[in-house]
């Protein structure tokens, strides 16, 4: 019994383990997008610290999917799948630029967590829906038509 459980607990383990593993051909997931768009009642009634956290969430969105605009808008769309060769230079570089993005993020939360909170709450909910007019025309497309 006990030999099942064990190979059962490192079989979950295995499958949370690499599942949560990025694909290196995929340019961004839907994850790195944000599932809501606010009106500014909305925003009004929420608390600094929450609009803090949806600035961040805004800001991630534009800037994981902003250097890829020019091959693709859509979350989950590999290498391949818009004619780029899966081959290891290639993969080099978008793991370097998701990379760079990453640590750029880091970076800009910590500027964000540390200054945004001493901005003025309808500077930020101005921000935060101009954000979101961004995120609305990236989804688009720059040709509208994506």
């Amino acid at each position: 019994m006990s030999k099942i459980l064990t190979s059962f607990i490192l079989f979950i383990t295995t499958s949370i383990t690499f599942g949560q593993q990025a694909n290196p051909a995929v340019f961004f997931t839907q994850r790195d997008q944000i599932n809501k768009f606010h009106t500014i009642s909305d925003l009004q009634s929420l608390k600094k610290g929450e609009l803090i956290n949806l600035y961040q969430d805004r800001v991630k969105e534009i800037m994981t999917i902003l250097p890829f605009l020019s091959l693709t808008n859509e979350a989950g769309v590999r290498l391949g799948d818009i004619g780029i060769k899966e081959d290891s230079r290639h993969l080099k570089v978008l793991k370097n630029t998701t990379e760079s993005i990453r640590d750029n993020l880091e970076t800009i939360d910590t500027m964000v967590e540390e200054l945004i909170p001493y901005a003025d709450t309808e500077k930020i909910i101005s921000t935060i829906l101009y954000y979101e007019e961004i995120i609305k025309k990236i989804r688009i497309g720059v040709d509208g038509n994506f």
